[in-house]
């Protein structure tokens, strides 16, 4: 399910529509960061560097700090980074599925059934989420389709924030998780650098990694069959923590939404906006 709505809460990173509107708010869209710590923070409210580089995790704080508050500059509120978010979701989604998706009868049923399953990760499923949880504390649009957004970005959010404990729990920091992830094949070493992490940093992190045998010490970047163990423990844990929303929506309906989602999907990937090679190594584990 993640691989079906991850594409879809993705578009708003890469669409022109998207950065349309970041600029209409002052961002500076010469680059996507801007617009990116804008639109996914914005939830967490008038939120500053630190508690956003905590929230996102992999992220180097050095790199938050030139983006937060930075963007968009000037400072808009949360609430108007926010309206102007849901604007940018209705443009792109117009754009790449089609006024025939969005109209649909089918994407209206998709919209309900990734609500349902939103609305449990939203409740009991957001404790100690804090991601998932601002999200899910928004207000639900009317329009299915920018519904069906929101709750993509509700269960995505919710199952990060999930893999981010499962990190933790498996003792890698922020850069050690992207070092012990490009090590396991999810993608190459210099897609990672898109965090923001120095050479120096990584390479101490491989360091740190290296001395607990979890990669190579030498040669290109490998786990050793230890790091890919723990690398395998992380995502079944993962998997684990972010079961509950689709327990409760459960298996059948499930299942239909999977069907549901198909056509979608298709649009998003076919775009040609999201970039083949990511640090989420979709299509790698």
């Amino acid at each position: 399910m993640w691989h079906l709505l991850e594409p879809l809460h993705a578009l708003l990173y890469y669409a022109p529509e998207a950065f349309d509107e970041a600029a209409a708010l002052g961002c500076d869209t010469a680059e996507r960061w801007p617009s990116y710590f804008a639109w996914r923070s914005a939830p967490l409210g008038a939120a500053g560097p630190e508690r956003v580089a905590s929230a996102f995790y992999s992220f180097s704080p050095a790199m938050v700090r030139r983006y937060v508050p930075g963007a968009p500059a000037p400072a808009a509120a949360p609430a108007a980074v926010l309206a102007a978010r849901l604007r940018a979701v209705d443009r792109t989604y117009r754009a790449v599925l089609g006024e025939g998706l969005v109209k649909g009868a089918e994407l209206a049923e998709a919209a309900r059934l990734a609500r349902t399953a939103a609305e449990a990760a939203g409740s009991v499923g957001a404790a100690g989420r804090p991601l998932a949880a601002a999200n899910a504390a928004l207000p639900w649009p009317d329009a299915p389709h920018l519904a069906l957004w929101q709750a993509a970005t509700v269960l995505r959010e919710h199952r990060g924030d999930g893999h981010l404990a499962a990190l933790l729990a498996a003792g890698l920091d922020p850069v050690e998780a992207l070092v012990s992830f490009a090590a396991v094949g999810a993608a190459p070493e210099a897609v990672f650098e898109s965090r923001g992490w120095t050479a120096g940093e990584w390479a101490d992190a491989r360091a740190r990694l290296a001395a607990r045998g979890l990669v190579e010490a030498a040669g290109p970047l490998a786990a050793t069959d230890a790091g890919r163990a723990l690398r395998a423990e992380v995502e079944e844990r993962t998997d684990a923590l972010a079961a509950g929303p689709w327990d409760v929506l459960g298996s059948d309906a499930t299942a239909r939404l999977a069907e549901l989602l198909g056509a979608p999907w298709l649009a998003a990937i076919g775009s040609g906006l999201l970039p083949g090679e990511n640090t989420l190594g979709i299509g790698k584990i």
